[in-house]
């Protein structure tokens, strides 16, 4: 059995194990949360390298994609450096290979239209393949990178804005602590609406859930959610306040979904193969390989 263990900056509520198979491979699948606490990150990769077949790095992202370009987070990178010997993964890899899949999808599986819908995509920054599917199958696309990562009423409505405002912030934010911009340690587990407007207007909520569950208003009667690393906490809270349908970009395993950290270091470890020598056609192949399908559930 092979191990894989994200290692998180989330909150320590959100711990999980489980056993799961893919590919014909059995992984044994743990999800750590240090409360923010990046020294003591550190010494868990450290303790960890060496013992398992991959670390995943969660509730931050080692890269973020501007174009062509690929900007490393600073603090995150000096928390991968920990580890010599074992891959570390933040999910980056696999965001646009996997997330655009979903919606093609929900399309063809689901028939759900998404034509002329308002979308949501709280942060679209490190999930721009999400959002040019929306926006590719009709969706009037809201991208809320500036009003919930940086608290200004400023919503993004267009690609090329979004595009524009991801090569001006990369460079600057990935130099910054990453709690400086996104719900960490016990942030994770607070909601403090905000900019309730756009989650009211909009019929489909999609991106990170720590943005969604954060600030998201009372009630969300009939929206569609597309994210992930939903607890079965997640889903009471979701359901509760009126959400209809739950899709999550990677698969159920053990009653929820874990981040893209973890399904990253599962097909990494099915690959045999180092990150930096796989490239988005071979995450593909291994997704296909491995089945690997988003989860739908009714809520109602």
């Amino acid at each position: 059995m092979k191990q894989v263990v994200s290692i998180s900056l989330g909150s320590s509520k959100r711990n999980g194990t489980t056993v799961a198979t893919f590919g014909g491979q059995e992984f044994s699948i743990k999800r750590i949360g240090t409360d923010g606490n990046t020294e003591e990150a550190a010494r868990l990769i450290r303790e960890l390298d060496g013992k398992v077949a991959a670390i995943g790095l969660g509730g931050t992202d080692l890269y973020v994609y501007a174009g062509n370009k690929r900007y490393m987070f600073k603090e995150s990178a000096a928390l991968a450096a920990n580890a010599k010997i074992t891959p570390v993964v933040d999910g980056s890899a696999i965001k646009n290979t996997l997330e655009r899949r979903v919606v093609a999808y929900l399309m063809e599986k689901h028939g759900i239209d998404f034509k002329d819908k308002q979308a949501l995509i709280v942060c679209a920054v490190d999930r721009f393949g999400l959002a040019e599917a929306l926006v590719g199958a009709g969706s009037r696309a809201v991208f809320g990178d500036l009003m919930f990562g940086l608290g200004l009423p400023m919503p993004i409505t267009s690609l090329d804005g979004l595009a524009r405002l991801a090569s001006l912030v990369a460079p600057v934010i990935t130099r910054l602590p990453v709690s400086w911009f996104y719900p960490t340690g016990s942030k994770q587990t607070q909601v403090t609406p905000k900019f309730e407007q756009y989650f009211n207007n909009a019929a489909i909520i999609a991106g990170d859930f720590h943005f969604i569950r954060r600030y998201m208003p009372a009630v969300m009667k009939d929206k569609l959610i597309i994210t992930n690393t939903v607890t079965q906490e997640d889903e009471v809270l979701l359901k509760e306040r009126g959400v209809a349908t739950l899709v999550t970009t990677t698969p159920e395993m053990g009653g929820r979904s874990f981040g893209t950290n973890v399904l990253e270091g599962i097909l990494t470890a099915l690959s045999g193969k180092h990150p930096d020598e796989l490239m988005p056609e071979d995450y593909a192949q291994l997704i296909e390989q491995a089945g690997i399908e988003p989860r739908f559930k009714n809520l109602t």
